[in-house]
């Protein structure tokens, strides 16, 4: 038996786990509080995508005659997908790598109309390793197979959501209502199934669902059903992202027949009171709640009465995924792209740097709400210990940091953590593209086990991201995106079109900027989406400020998203098309060289950007600014100092030679025999592995102490030399 089941529902990720559960369950530990946790996402696609799920598929009648060219195709072949699926999802979980050439061999998976695409896509295999390519096709192989499913057997099925549409901008509780009083959906069968094994083996006092997104509503209220009907004196509640967002004004009475309770913002306190008041049902009267929906005198009610406070980052446990099949999880790859595929490809343990976001102003950005306001950061040691501690449980060193944004500062000091303790990990986060990420920060954060950042470029429009009170410019997000690349570290730009008041012109200017960017090869991937008002957002709380006009909708379940209308009157959806094709070969490298208007089939206007504006951004240099505050960092005290002598006509000079013995290159510099003896010193004394790191004007003035003229000692040559190639860093 257990107090609490904790329970992520159908779809989110097919690589690693959706981090929610663990944290909750690492919290939980803390308290004594027993708990199971499944993913039932990744149990149900396991099910399905099995020999016998696929036979259940292909067991449903189709008629030849109504269904496409696809389907037909694909049950045609029905023989081969049950001889095949089997192994090609043992490959996908890493278990038989061998399989590979077998299916890059292009004679064993049975196609369909997704691998249409390979003939445009084969110059990107010689960029990519034989797995990579075959984790490519047998991707290719799932999504024919849920092609079929959507056609054929279940229209709402998708890998990463389950009737999502249900949960978009649902204001009305009416047609997810309707959906449920009908009968199980053939996805259900699976879910329902699994879900009662659970229940049987953990006869849990309280159900618990985290819900992150609109794809996982619909799965959650099922299976709350389930329980209700089958489990009567359970609890059942609900938290996470959606409810966060959607569900703060939730009036509709029917929610409860599902679930007893719906929590907001940070779950911790919420559910240690829920578990206290089931845990003594005889001091119910007296019972506290922290933010938490309940029926109460037949009335939906928000009770917050309890004085207890939040708990601080550093007193929440380490994430705990025990219970989870961590060796079950399938790594997919979609498109030939490395920094895309790093969310469907490879399991990641989740952490988070900081608890909401340090920057906290954009417009479009739901800033008003706790999970974005309230920043709190977490010491790096502590950061470090949890990725420890993670790395003994899971066996997995590869981490995702899944902060809004991650604090420039705190990375460097992790980075400097890792380094101090020579972890080797792998790593990335989301981080703001902003001035703090110099080239020798980049180079540290990659040092330590950084691959990849994601950010938010959202409009490559000046005027725009002004508006957005994104902090940033285009010609700074230029120049940050090339420090990253230049050591090595990929970057994914979020990007966004019909931002309240943007032009057609900036559209197409916006394109440009990023075609550029690509071009360059200063940025390696991104996604375009459309811009959309959420009711906790600046532009949503005051939309008239931004020429907008919301339409108003009674609110009885889900509020969020809010339909509006914009001043310029601009379809701004008919860009949608363009965008993304066009965005997908440069994420390719190719077809840079096409004008814009190629990617649409309206006309759009001339980009009034000049052709080489993100080269022109890229040409300033900062080496020679002295900052006095900067930390410098001795990345290498493996230095063999030889003392040697220059003769010059009749002179002679007394010099030093320092070698430094790199990972891949060597580097040698002459020294002043005394200057030289002073920097082998000043290397030992401020090794990576000593804690406080001094700063360059303590370095000045211990360097003028003995010598003259530091500037000209910092700046020469030879030292600038050791700086290029990552001996000494100044953050």
């Amino acid at each position: 038996m257990k107090d609490l089941l904790l329970i992520t529902p159908p779809f989110t990720q097919l690589n690693t786990p959706y981090p929610a559960t663990a944290y909750i369950k690492g919290f939980l530990n803390t308290k004594n509080i027993s708990s199971y946790q499944i993913d039932l996402g990744i149990e149900v696609i396991l099910s399905l995508f099995s020999k016998d799920g696929i036979q259940k598929i292909f067991d449903k009648e189709i008629d030849a005659e109504t269904v496409s060219e696809n389907s037909q195709r694909i049950f045609a072949l029905r023989n081969e997908y049950l001889k095949t699926i089997d192994q090609v999802i043992s490959f996908l979980q890493g278990k038989t790598p061998t399989l590979a050439r077998q299916i890059c061999s292009m004679n064993f998976l049975p196609e369909a109309s997704r691998f249409n695409q390979l003939d445009d896509m084969e110059f990107a295999f010689g960029n990519m390793g034989l797995q990579d390519k075959a984790k490519h096709l047998a991707t290719l192989y799932l999504e024919d197979l849920s092609d079929y499913i959507v056609e054929n057997v279940d229209s709402d099925f998708g890998f990463s959501r389950y009737a999502e549409r249900l949960g978009k901008s649902a204001n009305s509780f009416d047609e997810l209502y309707s959906k449920l009083s009908d009968h199980q959906t053939f996805i259900d069968d699976f879910t329902l199934k699994i879900l009662k094994e659970k229940l049987e083996l953990t006869q849990p006092k309280l159900v618990c669902f985290s819900i992150p997104f609109p794809g996982n509503l619909y799965s959650a209220f099922r299976a709350a059903k389930f329980i209700k009907e089958n489990y009567p004196n359970t609890k059942i509640a609900m938290g996470g992202g959606f409810p966060n967002t959607e569900l703060r004004e939730v009036k509709d009475k029917r929610v409860f027949e599902f679930f007893d309770f719906i929590t907001l913002d940070d779950g911790e306190v919420p559910l240690e009171l829920l578990y206290e008041n089931i845990s003594q049902p005889e001091q119910s009267e007296k019972s506290q709640y922290k933010r938490t929906f309940l029926i109460e005198n037949q009335e939906v009610t928000y009770k917050n009465n309890s004085k207890r406070h939040d708990y601080k980052q550093s007193e929440i446990g380490t994430p705990d995924y025990t219970d989870l099949q961590l060796d079950k999880y399938i790594s997919v790859i979609e498109i030939a792209n490395p920094m895309h595929s790093l969310w469907s490809d490879g399991r990641w343990n989740k952490l988070t740097m900081a608890h909401g976001c340090y920057w906290g102003k954009c417009t479009f950005c739901d800033i008003s709400l706790d999970y974005i306001k309230i920043y709190e950061p977490i010491s790096a040691k502590i950061l470090v210990d949890r990725m420890e501690e993670l790395i003994q449980t899971t066996g997995e060193t590869g981490f995702h940091f899944v902060d809004e944004a991650a604090p420039p500062a705190l990375m460097r000091e992790v980075a400097l953590e890792i380094l101090r303790r020579n972890l080797v990990v792998t790593w990335w986060t989301n981080i703001r593209f902003e001035k703090s990420f110099t080239r020798d920060l980049c180079f540290l954060l990659k040092l330590s086990g950084c691959v990849a950042v994601s950010g938010g470029l959202e409009v490559a429009s000046d005027r725009l991201l002004k508006l957005i009170d994104k902090g940033i410019s285009v010609e700074k997000v230029a120049q940050v995106t090339r420090n990253f690349t230049e050591a090595g570290i990929m970057i994914h730009a979020y990007l966004m079109y019909g931002y309240p008041t943007q032009t057609i012109q900036e559209t197409v200017d916006s394109l440009e900027m990023v075609r550029q960017l690509f071009e360059m090869g200063i940025l390696q991937s991104g996604f375009w989406h459309q811009f959309a008002m959420t009711a906790h957002s600046p532009v949503g709380l005051n939309p008239e400020e931004f020429g907008v006009t919301p339409i108003k909708q009674e609110i009885l379940f889900a509020n969020n998203d809010i339909d509006f209308t914009d001043k310029t009157g601009i379809d701004h959806g008919k860009f949608s098309f363009g965008l993304k094709k066009s965005l997908f070969n440069y994420m390719h490298g190719i077809n840079f060289e096409l004008p814009l208007q190629e990617w649409f089939d309206f006309k759009i206007p001339k980009t009034t950007v000049h052709p080489d504006h993100i080269h022109d951004c890229l040409l300033e240099d900062h080496n020679f600014k002295f900052k006095g505050n900067s930390k410098i960092v001795f990345l290498t005290k493996n230095v063999i100092a030889e003392n040697r002598v220059k003769t010059k006509k009749k002179y002679q000079y007394p010099y030093t030679q320092l070698t430094f013995h790199l990972k891949t290159n060597v580097v040698s510099i002459d020294l002043e025999q005394n200057q030289a003896g002073w920097l082998v010193k000043t290397l030992k004394e401020n090794a990576i592995e000593i804690s406080k790191n001094i700063t360059l004007q303590q370095l000045k003035t211990n360097f003028e102490e003995n010598f003259e003229d530091f500037e000209l000692f910092w700046f020469s040559k030879p030292i600038q030399q050791l700086k290029e190639n990552g001996v000494i860093l100044s953050l």
